[in-house]
């Protein structure tokens, strides 16, 4: 289990100067794909070809969240991904696009709200249209049976968050000064600016998504792997090998 390689840290432990993974581990960590398939689908040759140059017995592909919204292949970035990466351990994070779309099922008075947030390309890929005049109750009762029962599962057991040696992997970031365990799951999906722009020591070094830039955000105590795949076309990828960190990139 994944599980099994991750250690505990106190909350007055400092963050490592070089942070690194375990020995014998190659990971790879992905920003935010928003129904780009076709983005994975040009980035994972990229990350095959790397992981067969490194002489790591494990490998773990870590998706940083945000499946779904925005770009047209909401659906099919789900089968893909269920269908597993050869030679890798995955582990799927929860991103708040994500928790949008459960929250939509279980209460579709939000369906405006997820409207306005890219939810109409997500369910126009799984055959729902919500046209003018049509109520969400409706909207949300057609989406709910289109999605597949494996699709259902993947969404609600999304993972929070993982820590791999001297990295956290989170979707959108931590609250400064307050331990993991104490962490809320709003803060970990939607947390911006007290996280962005605090030099606090967070124990480990984050690697996130969330909030998109042209370019990986690198920073003593995070790392920011969003480039803004839907609109950019650049899904970008970091490589961590015990001390060394690398890019990879559509772009």
């Amino acid at each position: 289990m994944i599980g099994s390689l991750f250690g505990r840290r106190k909350r007055s432990e400092p963050a490592p100067e070089r942070a690194a993974v375990p020995a014998d581990h190659f990971v790879v960590a992905v920003g935010d794909v928003h129904g780009r398939l076709d983005l994975v689908e040009r980035l994972w040759p990229q990350i095959d070809a790397a992981s067969r140059f490194s002489p790591a017995r494990r490998r773990i592909l870590v998706f940083v969240g945000d499946y779904v919204d925005r770009g047209p292949q909401s659906r099919e970035l789900v089968d893909r991904l269920l269908q597993g990466f050869p030679g890798f351990e995955c582990v799927f994070l929860k991103g708040n696009h994500d928790e949008t779309l459960l929250q939509f099922l279980a209460d579709p008075s939000i369906g405006e709200a997820w409207r306005n947030f890219g939810g109409l390309e997500t369910l126009r890929s799984y055959g729902v249209t919500h046209a003018h005049g049509k109520n969400w109750s409706q909207t949300r009762s057609e989406f709910a049976a289109a999605l597949p029962r494996a699709h259902a599962e993947f969404f609600k057991n999304l993972k929070l968050h993982v820590a791999i040696g001297d990295y956290l992997f989170v979707h959108a970031g931590i609250r400064p000064r307050v331990s993991l365990e104490e962490q809320s799951e709003r803060d970990l999906l939607w947390i911006r600016d007290e996280f962005l722009d605090s030099t606090a020591n967070f124990g480990r070094v984050v690697v996130h998504g969330h909030t998109p830039g042209d370019a990986p955000v690198i920073r003593p105590n995070r790392i920011c792997v969003d480039t803004g795949a839907y609109m950019t076309d650049n899904l970008t990828a970091i490589v961590l090998e015990e001390r060394t960190r690398r890019f990879l990139s559509t772009a």
